[in-house]
């Protein structure tokens, strides 16, 4: 039987493996990968029209329709049901100005599905009534865009404008981009004002919202998180003072967000050839269970930083499909990349600051250990499940568990509440004198910037 710790080697070998393989005979990165709505929205003097694109999945889910089977079959049953399909888009996309909104015809229905084994997405086009519009084109629109939000917990949605906005000194290849949650769900957009900073900021929104709405590079961080308040000399054991767990924990999510701001960005950009979303998804799962496991029997010892950035490069091909499947212009793209860039970074971060905390409490109390198993024990199995939904194409029911636990505000008590166990269970331990004696370097032991992996004798003779 195959212990962990070589299961743990045979991972991360499989994951570099992978990445060289995969790099050299894939396909371009895929798009429209993400489920997230999108409404393009062409603009110009005389005419307004564009297109949703809703993911079949929400499709099948919210009007209850059998989506199943070949391609041509789905579409036929999309074109079957256009009706509903255009009266759902109608229901949730309105355009105007100054309060009055304009008159939409919904139209042709479509299937897109840009390779096998990627999303497929319902496409319905709209064109606004000529009549209904100014003899101008207006320098600000109304756009409410809300599809799946009440339906579908953590669902947004996102708007593309483009066109040659002839009133005002607009650029003829000019792009907005409007992040749309379930709080901001109707947006007045400047389309004289609104430029670089707002795309900006509507692409760190996203990426904080993935970060919110993606479990599992929450619970990759958290497998991560889990020894980095302790040191391995020949077993794990606390670490000695609050900068030098600090760091551990700087270190490792320095190392991953390197690693997937490489990935992410060139496969973003379509300069990094990038495999299926599913298999993709099923090494992101992989990598989980390595990460848990490695905190059972050691491969790296106090060295999760490198398991952290092997791993983070295929997580930052999942990060790429944020951006992949929007079909504006590369300038747009590379302002789109950076900033969902910083709102990963942001998300992640939030996340190790709340989580930090009640792990440095908890880590000198005898609680810790059996937490460490556990915690690593039950990360490892739902991780397991998550591949074998993916690799399979089965639902075993994994994802609405975890994200009912991650979500927001769902997320933040159990948090909270963590931090005050933590605390309480420090102060008990030290009450009744079980706390145990954190790691101090052996004096003899060279500077290499790594902690030293001494024997237990040596340990305890300090």
């Amino acid at each position: 039987m195959i212990g962990p710790k070589r299961l743990v080697r045979v991972l991360v070998a499989l994951g570099i493996v992978s990445a060289l393989s995969l790099s050299f005979g894939a396909g371009p990165a895929a798009a429209h990968t993400t489920e997230q709505p999108y409404v393009y929205l062409f603009l110009a003097d005389g005419a307004v029209d564009g297109r949703v694109e809703f993911a079949v999945g929400d499709v099948a889910e919210v009007l209850g329709l059998d989506l199943s089977g070949t391609d041509p079959e789905i579409e036929q049953t999309l074109r079957d049901n256009a009706d509903a399909l255009r009266a759902y888009a109608a229901e949730h996309l309105r355009i105007g100005i100054d309060g009055e909104t304009w008159p939409i015809t919904f139209d042709q229905v479509d299937l897109f599905r840009e390779a096998p084994g990627e999303l497929a997405f319902a496409v319905v086009q709209y064109r606004v009534a000529d009549d209904a519009l100014p003899d101008a084109t207006p320098t600000e629109i109304d756009v409410t865009f809300d599809p799946f939000f009440d339906e579908i917990d953590g669902r947004d949605g996102l708007l593309l404008i483009t066109g040659g906005y002839a009133a005002g000194e607009f650029a003829p290849d000019k792009e907005l981009l409007v992040t749309y949650t379930a709080g901001e769900r109707d947006q007045r957009v400047d389309l004289g004002a609104r430029g670089l900073w707002g795309n900006l900021a509507s692409s760190i929104t996203l990426g904080i919202d993935h970060i919110k709405t993606g479990p599992d590079h929450i619970l990759f961080v958290l497998a991560l998180l889990l020894p980095s308040v302790l040191v391995f000399a020949g077993r794990w054991q606390p670490m000695d003072g609050f900068g030098a767990s600090l760091w551990r924990v700087v270190k490792i999510a320095t190392f991953f967000t390197i690693a997937h701001s490489i990935t992410f960005t060139l496969a973003g950009m379509g300069w990094l050839p990038t495999p299926p979303s599913k298999v993709v998804e099923t090494i992101i799962a992989l990598s989980i269970v390595a990460a848990a496991l490695h905190n059972l029997r050691p491969v790296f010892p106090n060295r999760e930083w490198s398991l952290s950035f092997v791993f983070g490069l295929f997580h930052g091909m999942g990060f790429a499909s944020l951006v992949s499947d929007l079909d504006v212009s590369r300038s747009s793209q590379l302002l789109s990349l950076l900033g969902r860039n910083i709102g990963i970074e942001i998300g992640q971060v939030a996340v190790i600051l709340l989580l930090f905390p009640g792990l440095f409490l908890l880590r000198r109390t005898p609680a810790y250990p059996p937490f460490l198993t556990i915690a690593s024990l039950a990360l490892a199995a739902l991780a397991t499940m998550w591949a074998i939904e993916r690799t399979f194409e089965v639902d075993l029911g994994t994802d609405g568990l975890v994200e009912g636990i991650v979500s927001v505000p769902i997320g933040y008590w159990l948090a909270a509440g963590f931090t005050a166990f933590g605390g309480a269970i420090f102060l008990w331990s030290g009450r009744t004198d079980a706390l145990v004696e954190p790691y101090r370097r052996p004096v003899s032991s060279t500077t290499s910037g790594e902690e030293p992996a001494p024997k237990a004798s040596v340990v305890q003779s300090r």
